[in-house]
């Protein structure tokens, strides 16, 4: 069964950081293309980052280096270290794993997880 488990989440305070967790099971390896994409109240979800299996990373343009991935291949997990948060951060945050295969383009989410940051 394919799986992408996040968590981490949770309320934090505005300057304060967090770390997400995604755990990828099942016939996720670790040629997937693993990201972080949000979702805030009201808002289409965006993309927040992506990695590849060597480590080059896509960020979108609002993201600075607040907001960090990695991935241990060998736990077949990828991080999400968010540093000075703010209240505009607050999402439901998903992980995905993408990749083309025989031409056709394979993509899995996790179920979502809650930050807020609030005073």
């Amino acid at each position: 069964q394919v799986q992408l488990v996040e968590s981490g989440g949770g309320l934090v305070q505005p300057g304060g950081s967090l770390r997400l967790s995604c755990e990828a099971s099942g016939s996720i390896d670790s040629t997937y293309v693993m990201g972080w994409y949000r979702q805030a109240p009201g808002k289409q979800r965006e993309l927040v980052t992506t990695i590849t299996i060597g480590g080059r990373t896509n960020s979108a343009d609002s993201v600075n280096s607040r907001l960090t991935i990695s991935r241990d291949n060998a736990k077949n997990t990828v991080y999400l270290q968010m540093n000075s948060l703010k209240p505009e951060d607050t999402a439901v945050y998903y992980c995905s794993a993408r990749k083309i295969l025989m031409g056709w383009l394979v993509e899995y989410w996790g179920q979502g997880i809650q930050v807020t940051v609030s005073s």
